[in-house]
């Protein structure tokens, strides 16, 4: 049975390192037909012409139809999973509170239509910044859809903690698991390497704590700065991976013997505020998520967890009224 699979913004970079590696199998296996609806706004629909040109001359065997549009109730039409990648990014001078009132009128028509049109078993993924305030107010605009379905990506952030991790231990990414990011997809974020094993052996008994909190967490918070200041433009092939990687555990499954990192509707864990959308060490099954619970966490864990909790109620008090 084919999927139906939306990406907004899909002529910007991260939309298009997205689309390409959809088409080629990497996110539900190259025996699923996924049909891909691309949405941007009017003034690129050029642009994403040249998109689908592009998807349509690399003749991949997974790909079924493409279809282009600047109208989210196209985009959405019977989708089975979205991306919502496109979001106005933020100006020179502008606030973040302003920055989130803008994205709000975005996402909450992105909402409305998902609500109206998708399929209502829908996965949703929100990339574009600040994903998980931007995921609240597209879930509050879509009421008929359970809350679940919504998440924001911490997986780009999951990934530069093992890649940290192994460059700092000279191991190898896929020897390190159970790396946490908790909170918000921004600089309040937290980085736990707590319960982290590299092989067999505890992260902390092979770092030291200084390294951790001096060198590690704030290099993990502000490594996109540190790409933008690099490249030029910030993160997209990196984020589209890790966009990847999120969408392709909730679906098919996590590793048995390891966990990721979604920002979800909070449950109240670990003594979270319920109405946020807040990033836990997460194991995936059938197509559910969980999340692992009883970790120990020391005050440090807890006060770096609270800190980027306080800053996940400021922004949502900031758009309560578009709630």
């Amino acid at each position: 049975m084919p999927k139906t699979i939306t990406i907004t913004g899909a002529a910007g970079q991260i939309g298009y390192q997205l689309a390409f590696r959809i088409a080629s199998g990497q996110l539900l296996g190259i025996e699923t037909t996924v049909n891909l609806k691309l949405l941007e706004i009017t003034p690129a629909l050029e642009a994403l012409k040249g998109v689908a040109m592009e998807l349509e001359d690399c003749a991949f065997k997974a790909l079924g139809k493409v279809t282009i549009t600047d109208d989210p109730s196209i985009a959405f039409g019977d989708s089975d999973f979205a991306f919502l990648v496109g979001a106005k990014p933020r100006g020179p001078g502008m606030e973040r509170s302003d920055l989130l009132i803008e994205n709000a009128q975005i996402f909450s028509v992105q909402g409305k239509a998902i609500n109206n049109n998708a399929n209502k078993n829908i996965k949703v993924l929100v990339v574009g910044n600040p994903a998980n305030t931007n995921a609240l107010i597209t879930s509050a605009n879509a009421p008929d859809i359970n809350p679940k379905s919504f998440s924001a990506m911490m997986r780009l952030d999951h990934n530069r903690a093992i890649a940290q991790l192994a460059k700092k231990t000279n191991t190898h990414s896929s020897q390190i698991k159970k790396v946490t990011i908790w909170g918000n997809h921004s600089t309040t974020q937290y980085p736990d390497i707590t319960n982290a094993l590299i092989g067999s052996e505890k992260a902390k008994s092979i770092v030291d704590q200084a390294w951790i909190e001096n060198d590690f967490i704030p290099r993990v918070q502000k490594r996109g700065s540190e790409i933008i200041q690099a490249r030029g433009l910030s993160s997209a092939a990196s984020a589209a991976s890790a966009a990847i990687d999120h969408m392709s555990d909730w679906e098919l499954g996590s590793s048995a013997d390891d966990w990721i990192s979604m920002a979800i509707p909070s449950d109240g864990s670990y003594g979270i505020s319920d109405g946020i959308i807040f990033s836990y060490p997460i194991t995936c099954k059938d197509g559910e998520y969980n999340i692992v619970q009883e970790l120990d966490l020391d005050q440090f864990s807890q006060e770096s967890i609270k800190a980027s909790e306080q800053e996940l109620l400021e922004e949502r008090e900031a758009i309560k009224h578009l709630l």
